[in-house]
């Protein structure tokens, strides 16, 4: 991962294809405490928010990290959840959508993090602005986004290419690793 800009265009992406009735993915900044002041926007609604948990040195400015991420599943409703209303189906469309979040993402690993996996499910207070969920999920990302870039070169007529192809770890296939 070179920076969060790309982790959260992957996520807002596999949201957008997977759950085609989500009508709006956003960064988290508490949108839905302050609805009157902020940009409107439809719902169903997911924002997202990154929360490191730990860090580790792999060298070359190179990070392993242990990221939380949060997706805060938005839903404004006026129908009625409790059992025998007429709307109920309606109403508990929006568990339908938690549950299709999880299954997203619980077990799938991404160009940018690896294999995610559900840590917590909570509700959210929302005064009286609608449902507000958030689901997290845990999962390590390589943040190279510190590493210093490489300058392309030739010396002695021997061209040098940076490449992003570096193994990381022995296989059969690798000649690198093929030792008598």
């Amino acid at each position: 991962m070179k920076a969060y800009t790309e982790l959260y265009k992957e996520l807002a992406e596999r949201i957008k294809t997977k759950l085609p009735t989500i009508e709006w993915i956003d960064l988290w900044h508490d949108q839905v405490s302050y609805l009157t002041e902020e940009l409107s926007f439809p719902t169903p609604s997911v924002f997202i928010a990154f929360n490191t948990n730990e860090c580790n040195d792999l060298g070359a400015l190179i990070q392993s990290c242990d990221l939380q991420i949060d997706f805060y599943l938005f839903y404004e409703t006026f129908c009625d959840t409790y059992r025998g209303s007429y709307n109920q189906d309606s109403a508990l469309s929006f568990l339908g959508l938690l549950d299709n979040l999880h299954l997203c993402f619980h077990g799938i690993s991404g160009e940018h993090y690896n294999t995610m996996r559900r840590v917590d499910v909570s509700r959210q207070d929302s005064g009286d602005a609608g449902n507000l969920y958030r689901i997290s999920f845990n999962c390590i990302v390589e943040d190279a986004s510190s590493q210093k870039e490489t300058e392309l070169a030739e010396v002695n007529g021997i061209s040098i290419e940076r490449t992003n192809d570096i193994p990381k770890r022995p296989t059969d296939d690798n000649p690198l690793f093929n030792l008598p």
